[in-house]
């Protein structure tokens, strides 16, 4: 017993040294793939560990567990590289609801003697974190598939019920710590939170999704430290609490990225419509170019700069956009990818997109980087970012992007983007870019129109 005890706690340290040696490695492209196989290996002996456990008295509905997750892991994780950020929101979805059920299930097995106030404590945190993420990751990653309305939807005094359906869970919560023989509550606390994971991303707008998920992913990492403590796991404790505050540190990097606070983005409904804007752009006059004018321009440059976004994905345009980069090259042209923290769907959801298409990755640079060469740039070359590229961030203080650091697409000699029409991004706002002498829209499916380019590039002659 004391030896398999031992042996349990020495695989648990291994496992959870690998835990943090992955999210060190993981840090740099160089040794992203050693983080990867160290989070892997990882998670096989947290495992195994779990396994060895004395506590188990049938593997039967174990192995069932482990047949079923291998039978629904092995498609979400094949998805394509466009769904990856609503596979990472089910991921989350799936690893708080485990935590709310244990929770639970803890509470009714275990006798409220036993139970004292700072078990009851952390596990009220654990099914309370648990229950909204669950609920809040689902939303996420229905709005992120479009099967949700992905414009906010909001009313008036929706902070004000939002938040007092959390402080009736709290306060149920503490009346449980008090005294967890009132079971009666137990299921309140569980509903409550549902709910208020669903009301809590509801008004929440798809240009604000990145920070969105790295935020479910704090919370979902903070319920699995909160069930470590309830069950006594060290490895949960550290995993968790290794997940909780990457999740928070890198949503705060989102927040600073979009010069906006957790409150503004939880409660600001960034992204709503605005009517009164879109039907100025309508009279205003743009310049449009065909792919033969692209590919005249492009090859007459001595340095581009691509700026991918959501359209790029949607698309799935990366490799074409590999193609544009490699006859591009060859014909002597300075090519490089300007990167907005907070293009796409979730964090690095453009550096993923990229790498998959197998651009080098020192050819991707980040917005500070990006901005200092803009300025030299020939052609800045927009596909399917709109909101990071909008100068009105700059300039106009009733927009409710105003203050937000953008790629500055303007300073460069000549701006093309390709948009599938002028319709306005996730911000719901118009981007005055498109009206600039200096810019050319080039209409139609990103995918389709690199692809054009890329042809009437082969056929002319060199740079």
């Amino acid at each position: 017993m004391i030896a398999n005890t031992v042996l349990i706690e020495i695989i648990y340290l291994i496992a959870s040294a690998l835990f943090i040696l992955s999210l060190k490695w993981m840090s740099s492209p160089a040794t992203a793939r050693h983080g990867l196989f160290a989070g892997e290996i990882g998670m096989v002996l947290a495992i195994a560990g779990t396994l060895l456990h004395h506590g188990i008295l049938s593997y039967t509905w174990v192995a069932i567990g482990l047949v079923l997750g291998t039978i629904i892991g092995i498609p979400l994780g094949n998805v394509a590289m466009t769904a990856v950020p609503q596979r990472t929101a089910l991921s989350h979805a799936f690893g708080a609801l485990c935590v709310t059920l244990v929770g639970t299930a803890h509470f009714y097995t275990t006798p409220h003697a036993e139970l004292t106030k700072f078990a009851m404590a952390v596990l009220s945190a654990e099914v309370i974190l648990g229950s909204l993420t669950f609920t809040g990751s689902l939303m996420a990653a229905g709005k992120l598939q479009e099967v949700l309305p992905q414009r906010p939807i909001t009313y008036k005094g929706q902070n004000f019920v939002n938040l007092g359906l959390l402080a009736v869970a709290v306060i149920i919560a503490a009346m449980l710590v008090m005294d967890p023989s009132r079971t009666h509550l137990f299921p309140l606390m569980v509903i409550i939170p549902l709910a208020f994971g669903v009301m809590m991303i509801v008004p929440i707008g798809g240009a604000d999704m990145p920070t969105v998920i790295s935020l479910l992913n704090s919370y979902a990492g903070l319920s699995a430290a909160a069930m470590g403590f309830v069950l006594d796991s060290k490895l949960l404790i550290i995993a968790g609490a290794l997940d909780g505050s990457s999740g928070f540190i890198l949503s705060v990097i989102m927040s600073k990225a979009m010069n906006r606070s957790f409150t503004n983005v939880l409660f600001g409904a960034f992204g709503q419509v605005q009517t009164a804007t879109g039907g100025k752009a309508e009279e205003k006059t743009y310049r449009s170019a065909t792919p033969e004018e692209a590919a005249g321009i492009l090859a007459a440059a001595n340095k581009v700069v691509v700026v991918p976004g959501y359209g790029m994905a949607v698309a799935q345009a990366q490799h074409k956009v590999r193609e544009l980069y490699d006859i591009l090259s060859k014909k002597g042209v300075d090519v490089t990818f300007a990167i907005h923290p907070v293009a796409g769907r979730m964090p690095g959801h453009m550096n993923v997109l990229l790498a998959e298409a197998d651009i080098p990755y020192d050819k991707l640079k980040e917005m500070d980087d990006a901005n200092s060469d803009l300025p030299q740039t020939d052609v800045a070359l927009i596909i399917g970012a709109n909101d990071v590229t909008n100068p009105a961030a700059r300039t106009d203080q009733s927009s409710p992007i105003y203050g937000m650091p953008i790629l500055d697409v303007d300073k460069a000699r000549t701006v093309m983007v390709i948009k599938r029409s002028m319709s306005p991004g996730f911000a719901g706002i118009d981007n005055p870019l498109y009206y600039f002498d200096k810019t050319l829209m080039l209409f139609g499916d990103a995918k389709g129109f690199v692809g054009d380019i890329v042809r009437e590039l082969s056929g002319s002659h060199g740079h």
